[in-house]
């Protein structure tokens, strides 16, 4: 049998890369699943892959609209009865990282996906998770929510930093009704937001960074252990790691002071 069979979890972000990945794993798992993406055509076509391992329902939308947060926790407990497992994967960057060129409006739409959808989401499936009295939220930060990163930026750098501390809350303050919170940090991950960087990546590079299948195991890892387990704070990184940080002082030497490196 799946060791997912008769969950039902919510995914962020889940139309591209990693949330994508998350979502494949688990549907063959055997989990239920509501995926949540802005852009509607890709998340349909993540919903219909994930539909070959068991039921879905697609939310086209913003993680930071409170409104549609609610939707989305309304509609799934009246369908399938509860949710026992959140994935807040949803996240992105601004594409000029540095803190003197960092716009209000960058900052902003950085925090917006990267912690208040987080918030959002949690806040409203606590009290179904609390009347189970059990459950697990799953929040993907990255390797920059460990260490300040120049070339991920300020903005991505303190929403990553705040994701772990959020994390944290809710196991200080939810354990009490058999909830568990981890937070997942990947490093450097092949996904298609690379491709937005100012020096994508080069093939070579590519190779040697992780996959998002690999943050997906990591997911079912996590999502398939006992409720007397909590995995709090899980590190995957690539066994070579490259130093990318040099590109970025590349740039900031070249006069490139508005542009970075994720």
């Amino acid at each position: 049998m799946p060791n997912l069979q008769g969950k039902v979890a919510v995914v962020t972000g889940a139309s591209t890369g990693m949330g994508r990945a998350i979502t494949v794993a688990m549907a063959a798992e055997g989990a239920t699943l509501g995926l949540v993406a802005r852009n509607a055509d890709r998340l349909e076509e993540a919903a219909a892959q994930a539909r070959t391992g068991g039921a879905v329902l697609a939310f086209p939308g913003d993680v930071a609209d409170n409104d549609l947060v609610k939707r989305v926790v309304r509609e799934m407990v009246e369908q399938f009865g509860r949710i026992d497992i959140l994935v807040n994967n949803a996240g992105t960057n601004s594409f000029h990282r540095n803190l003197a060129d960092l716009s209000v409006e960058d900052w902003n739409r950085v925090m917006s996906t990267n912690l208040t959808g987080a918030f959002l989401f949690t806040r409203h499936v606590l009290p179904h998770m609390r009347k189970a009295g059990k459950g697990l939220i799953i929040n993907i930060s990255s390797g920059a929510g460990l260490q300040p990163s120049a070339p991920a930026g300020a903005a991505y750098s303190a929403s990553k930093h705040a994701l772990h501390s959020l994390t944290g809350s809710i196991n200080a303050e939810e354990r009490r009704h058999g909830i568990r919170a981890s937070v997942i940090a990947p490093g450097e991950t092949d996904t298609p937001n690379l491709d937005l960087r100012p020096r994508p990546p080069s093939k070579e590079d590519l190779a040697k960074m992780l996959r998002p299948d690999d943050v997906a195991s990591a997911v079912i890892y996590v999502a398939t252990q006992p409720d007397s387990v909590a995995v709090e704070l899980l590190v995957i990184n690539p066994t070579v790691r490259r130093n990318y940080q040099s590109d970025y002082e590349r740039y900031v030497a070249e006069g490139h002071t508005r542009v970075a490196l994720d």
